[in-house]
């Protein structure tokens, strides 16, 4: 039986996609929930997966393509799937057989082999065997270290060899066009807004990181054992953000035409780099949350974001933003709005540096901190404040829970 394969549904705040991948190609046998093309928007990249088992007959909507919501973009037949376990399951026997004769061969040198299936991939991909981590008996390569490999090398081909179709013609100046995706075309068009329709000003301070440092190490083990999670610097500042919010109302307000919204909630966005782009995941109601559940929260949203599996209400909405450009290494920057909010809040890298404390000079663990912040709204006596407050809590944990 034909099944139709269709784009999914999207929120009204999404008025199309772009096909961005078909991961199955017309002929390839697919198992129940497994996927078969990646659609991308304006915020996110949306699965859409096989509804029972069978084979794709017909790519309506090839690559590149745009589609609406609800779209026809292929079809597929239905079959039984037991003809695809057989094949699965014939293929994994083979491999099995083959790498069962390559434990007991004589060939006792270092020399990494290869299953049947990985020795196929290979071949077809033209990949050097040694730059590939092997996981198999006797430093065989399995089926899954060649996949590994190849997401893993995605980028690094995409940024590195970028040229080389130009450098094997011949070319001394390649150049090379290739259109800029949905996100970082959003991501562009946003940021030129925000610089163009607010007065956007920031102000720096530094924090002392040595109290949160000497707290992580005393408790770290144990919150992580206790809470299956690791206590992180990120939650911190989310806690830090959130009591400060509460009394800078004004700083988690937004500007909507003439009038000035306030919110009685906190939602924070943590802003993640991907391979895509950057995004920014929203802490729902961060005023309710522990310290735990703020933790877990961002685990759970980076691992997300890095696997392109965030839904556009996760992404929705947030009063306030951190981003956090020190896992780069950077040492200070000045962070651009993220519109509609009012305010952003910048971590950078911690540096051991001179500092003088009661008259002497000593080295401490110090972050650069920035807040840019919507000047129309915000004057500098509330945004400066409203950071030191931010930077005397994380000098004083004990602030955080005595809510000072």
């Amino acid at each position: 039986m034909s099944i139709e394969i269709k784009s999914p549904t999207f929120p009204e705040s999404v008025a199309d996609g772009t096909i961005a991948k078909w991961l199955k190609k017309e002929g390839d046998l697919v198992n129940q929930d497994e996927v078969i093309v990646e659609i991308e928007t304006d915020k996110v990249v949306l699965e859409v997966l096989a509804q029972s088992d069978g084979v794709v007959s017909k790519i309506i909507k090839p690559e590149g393509e745009i589609v609406a919501s609800s779209e026809l973009i292929g079809e597929f037949e239905e079959s039984d799937g037991s003809s695809i376990t057989q094949k699965v399951q014939k293929e994994e026997k083979s491999e099995s057989n083959e790498e069962t004769k390559l434990d007991k061969s004589d060939d006792l040198d270092n020399s990494k082999k290869m299953g049947p299936a990985a020795k196929k991939i290979i071949s077809e991909k033209n990949i050097d065997p040694e730059n590939i981590n092997a996981s198999g008996k006797n430093n065989t390569i399995t089926k899954a270290d060649v996949i590994n490999h190849l997401e893993t090398k995605d980028i690094d081909k995409e940024n590195h060899n970028i040229f080389s179709e130009s450098i094997a013609s011949g070319e001394d100046r390649p150049e090379k066009r290739v259109p800029m995706s949905r996100l970082r075309s959003t991501i562009a068009k946003r940021l030129v807004s925000v610089k163009q329709e607010t007065a956007m000003l920031t102000t720096f301070n530094e924090v002392d990181m040595l109290p949160i440092k000497e707290l992580r190490a005393k408790y770290g083990a144990e919150f992580q054992e206790e809470h299956d999670v690791k206590l992180g610097f990120m939650g911190f500042f989310v806690i830090a953000a959130v009591q400060a919010l509460k009394k800078f109302p004004v700083v988690n307000a937004s500007i909507d035409g003439n009038d000035v919204v306030y919110h009685g909630f906190q939602d924070i966005g943590v802003a993640v780099s991907t391979e895509r782009g950057l995004v920014v995941p929203v802490i729902k109601d961060a005023d309710t949350k522990s310290l735990p559940e703020i933790e877990k929260a961002i685990l759970s949203y980076s691992d997300k974001a890095r696997n392109g599996k965030l839904s556009i209400d996760e992404m929705q909405g947030g009063t306030f933003t951190i981003s956090n450009g020190g896992i780069f290494g950077s040492l200070l920057s000045t962070p651009i709005l993220n519109a509609p909010q009012t305010a952003i809040l910048g971590m950078h890298a911690i540096q051991d540096r001179p500092v003088a404390i009661n008259g002497e000079v000593v080295i401490r663990p110090m972050m650069y901190l920035a807040m840019s912040y919507d000047h129309r709204l915000l004057d500098g006596k509330e945004a400066v404040t409203f950071l030191v407050s931010i930077k005397e809590q994380l000098e004083s944990p004990e602030r955080l829970l005595l809510n000072l």
